[in-house]
């Protein structure tokens, strides 16, 4: 399977599929649409690769890439292999290049496909604006969307193929292509270094952010001005852009609630979006697999020990979404995933969150650390702390005067609050730490230092074959 060079092909066999074959996911009417071009000549064509386009971004969310993130890093463990047989080779950093229907081969295409789609709806949409300008506010709220889309991609494919942003001093290492069209099949795509890559991701989030102009947030399951901004805040970090993550930061938690007390659980467990939801994806009529990965009853994987370890008052709300693994009594599973509320077949669901009002807190702090503003990271890092405990802010004492110390609080804040939300190695790569697991941990691998070449995956093997200036990686495509 060529993946890059016939991406074209699969996104138009995706848009017949679309058309002709799933009409509870698009629930338009398509007779005689066989070509992506008519696809997209009108607005139906555009409304449904809208839908398409949330569709593949949960595919591929809900999937592998969502998963990859805690498999890799140190704050779960596998409890059988057989259960997360498709992960145990990135729990063990055995990844293979050829490894084309697991989490290599797998991301890549999710995520090339997901791309595709959005790309195919950037290229059509000038037309239809000189064909329909009565809609044309409509379609710049669909460019937008897109434009987020496109970025989040590039962001999230060069996260697990690519080092981090701060691996070479000016960014110049290997990164992901930089895709704006859909390649034809004999488009031989390069990959471009990481900073170009991070330069096409700020451009497409600052014009979708001017894009959308006014228009205020309507639900957080579709992307709106506060998400691209959120998406900012979260990128900038990973560059090290400590003022612009502030900036966006800001922005969001100006306009924002945090959910407290039941509201917090009941975002995980009652099948409801939550106060504090920016963007998560809607799970309706989807895979489920996300739920059974993360099963109350029979989970693949568990609570790491040193995760557990970092609970050192047990009142804490977030404690409260985890219980004990009655197969290993000393484990501890998630409840993120655990519906408590009446549902079927037909309304069970789960809505991966993509971004959260908490996490923007978390990224200003770090920022506010690194920019020695210690109080005001602390400040920060006390709402955190406060609601978690259900205390009020200043009850919470925080040493500001000891810059590790507070380090280290944002540090294991982060890792509370964000667990099992697909932050946790990327978090630990792009501060060029060590990847320590605890004693406990069921996988061969019990430490790996920063730098290292195990730190990303493989370029899958067949993109290798079928692309002639496609570059692997060091040591894991050798």
């Amino acid at each position: 399977m060529k993946i890059i060079k016939t991406i074209r092909h699969i996104i138009l066999a995706l848009s017949v599929f679309i058309l002709n074959g799933c009409s509870n996911f698009l629930e338009v009417e398509t007779v005689g649409r066989v070509t992506i071009p008519n696809f997209y000549s009108d607005m139906d064509g555009m409304r449904s690769g809208l839908a398409g386009m949330y569709s593949e971004m949960y595919n591929y969310y809900s999937s592998e890439f969502y998963k990859y993130p805690e498999i890799a890093g140190n704050m779960v463990d596998i409890k059988a292999v057989s259960q997360a047989s498709e992960l145990v080779d990135q729990y063990n950093f055995t990844s293979d290049p050829e490894q084309e229907t697991g989490a290599v081969g797998y991301i890549w295409r999710k995520i090339l496909v997901a791309m595709a789609n959005v790309n195919n709806m950037l290229y059509y949409q000038p037309d239809l604006l000189i064909k329909f300008p009565a809609h044309a506010d409509e379609l710049n709220q669909i460019k937008a969307q897109a434009l987020f889309m496109r970025a989040l991609c590039h962001f999230d494919l060069c996260r697990t193929y690519a080092q981090p942003y701060n691996y070479s001093s000016d960014a110049s290492h290997l990164g992901v292509p930089v895709l704006l069209k859909t390649p034809g099949p004999d488009d031989n795509v390069s990959r471009a270094t990481v900073k170009q890559v991070y330069d096409q991701i700020i451009k497409d989030l600052l014009e979708s952010e001017k894009l959308f102009g006014t228009t205020t947030m309507t639900d957080s399951y579709h992307i709106s001005k506060k998400a691209t901004q959120a998406l900012l805040s979260r990128v900038y970090m990973y560059m090290g852009d400590w003022d612009n993550c502030i900036k966006y930061s800001t922005e969001v938690i100006n306009s924002s609630e945090l959910a407290y007390g039941n509201d917090y659980l009941a975002m995980y467990n009652n099948l409801i979006a939550g106060k504090e939801a920016i963007f998560r994806l809607n799970g309706s009529l989807k895979s489920v697999k996300l739920g059974q990965f993360y099963s109350s009853s029979t989970p693949a994987v568990l609570a790491s020990d040193t995760l557990i370890s970092l609970f050192k008052d047990t009142t804490d709300i977030r404690f409260d979404l985890f219980k004990r693994d009655i197969t290993t009594s000393s484990k501890y599973l998630t409840l993120k995933y655990n519906i408590k509320v009446s549902y079927t077949t037909t309304t069970e669901r789960y809505d991966p969150f993509i971004l959260r009002v908490s996490e923007m807190y978390l990224n200003r702090a770090e920022a506010y650390l690194n920019k020695n503003e210690l109080q005001n990271a602390a400040d920060d890092i006390k709402v955190i702390i406060a609601r978690s405990l259900n205390k009020a802010i200043n009850e919470v004492v925080v040493n500001s005067g000891n810059k590790s110390e507070l380090a280290l609080l944002i540090d294991t804040e982060r890792v509370k609050e964000l667990s099992f939300e697909g932050h946790n190695f990327f978090d630990i790569t792009r501060r060029k730490q060590d990847l320590v697991r605890g004693r406990s941990t069921y996988s061969n691998v019990k430490m790996l230092t920063y730098p290292n070449d195990l730190f990303i995956l493989p370029i899958p093997q067949t993109e290798l074959n079928a692309n002639t200036n496609m570059i692997g990686n060091p040591t894991v495509n050798n």
